[in-house]
């Protein structure tokens, strides 16, 4: 049997972690952020998010547009955002560095 998160009411320190992730805007319940990368970063990064989000059992909605990737978390019919989605915010954020970071020879 498959147990699903529950969604809870934002809490202090949902909204206090999502202050330090700098970039990711609130609309409602869903959090974006939209990044700069080409094209075979897009693709690393995207399948970086792929696998983190299967663990977390989050569906995040990734879109490539005019050299960035655009990013949302979050359910448009929810309640509110959730612990998973911060955390995966986040980790978005160290695939992002590690993805875009240059080459060191």
């Amino acid at each position: 049997m498959r147990v699903r998160r529950q969604r809870v009411k934002t809490s202090d320190y949902l909204s206090d972690a999502l202050t330090l992730l700098s970039g990711w805007e609130r609309d409602g319940v869903q959090i974006k952020r939209e990044l700069a990368c080409d094209d075979s970063q897009h693709a690393a990064l995207t399948e970086r998010i792929k696998v983190a989000a299967d663990t977390l059992r989050i569906r995040p909605s990734i879109r490539r547009t005019n050299g960035h990737t655009q990013i949302c978390l979050g359910d448009r019919d929810g309640d509110a955002i959730t612990d998973g989605e911060v955390t995966l915010a986040a980790r978005i954020e160290d695939f992002y560095r590690t993805v875009t970071a240059p080459h060191s020879s």
